[in-house]
């Protein structure tokens, strides 16, 4: 299987080989599950195309993205009427970037595109574990009906991989039987990332799933998302453990989603999206 290259404008430096690259960043527009306000399909471009703006370098890390061996292979071409295509689109480019023996990095899109992803990812991994930052539980069952929804999307991972195996923090939303039923099945760290760092050293060496939802930010920090909620991390905060996370965890595949660019005029939300991205890049 063969992995889709199509970067008309890649992230800052990520533009090595093929043959050098050890982590092949992705994007996957796709936002058709929405609930609330959609645009997120616009995310991992506004993220290219405004990292021009930043700095390769990192003064937090003292790392270049020049010096990285990032390639980015574009934006997929997702069918928006057919949920189940294109999440079958995704979970192919995952894994054909796993039997490439590179680490894939995917740029949403709503938070269901982790869904294809996550497939390819405990197909490779079955002992695989998930680390979710997110204001949302997104533990529901279902969603208006739909069983497949960026709502649901923590649930449809956890009948995958079962109890034990999915770490959540940031988590201030949600309906009260998804919190009822969190209880019973997965770790729950609401409000802040607290006890993030005692979990990535409990989990050792055991391969990790690493999912950002950009909306477990404070709003007045990043309020260029779909599903906006107040009381959410700092942007220092979320830094920090993205950082920890990636460089301390045994992450094999991770995302970073749910920027929707249009709703912040000032360009502020993409720009920590891409600090962000920037960041994890480094430290793993």
């Amino acid at each position: 299987m063969e992995f889709v290259i199509n970067n008309v404008e890649t992230f800052l430096e990520c533009d090595k080989p093929f043959k050098e690259a050890k982590i092949a960043l992705f994007g996957a527009p796709f936002d058709s599950t929405t609930s609330y306000r959609p645009g997120t399909r616009f995310g991992s471009g506004a993220i290219r195309r405004e990292s021009y703006g930043i700095e390769s370098y990192s003064p937090y890390q003292d790392k270049d993205l020049i010096d990285a061996p990032v390639m980015d292979c574009g934006d997929l071409e997702l069918c928006f009427g057919n949920t189940e295509m294109a999440l079958k689109a995704i979970e192919n480019q995952t894994t054909a970037i796993f039997q490439a023996g590179k680490l894939p990095f995917m740029l949403g899109g709503e938070h269901l595109v982790t869904l294809g992803a996550f497939r390819a990812a405990a197909s490779a991994y079955p002992d695989i574990n998930i680390i979710h930052l997110d204001a949302h539980a997104d533990l529901r069952d279902e969603y208006l009906g739909v069983s497949w929804s960026h709502a649901c999307v923590i649930r449809r991972c956890w009948e995958i991989i079962g109890d034990g195996k999915i770490w959540q923090f940031g988590i201030r939303s949600g309906d009260r039987e998804e919190f009822a039923w969190g209880k019973e099945h997965v770790f729950t760290n609401r409000f802040n990332l607290e006890g993030i760092e005692e979990t990535v050293r409990s989990l050792g060496d055991a391969p990790v799933y690493f999912t950002v939802d950009l909306d477990v930010l404070d709003p007045s920090i990043f309020p260029g998302t779909g599903t906006p909620e107040p009381g959410g991390v700092s942007f220092d905060a979320l830094r920090q453990a993205v950082t920890y996370v990636c460089g301390h965890a045994n992450v094999v595949s991770c995302d970073v989603n749910e920027l929707s660019p249009h709703y912040d005029a000032s360009g502020v939300s993409t720009m920590v999206a891409c600090k962000l991205v920037r960041e994890m890049l480094l430290a793993l």
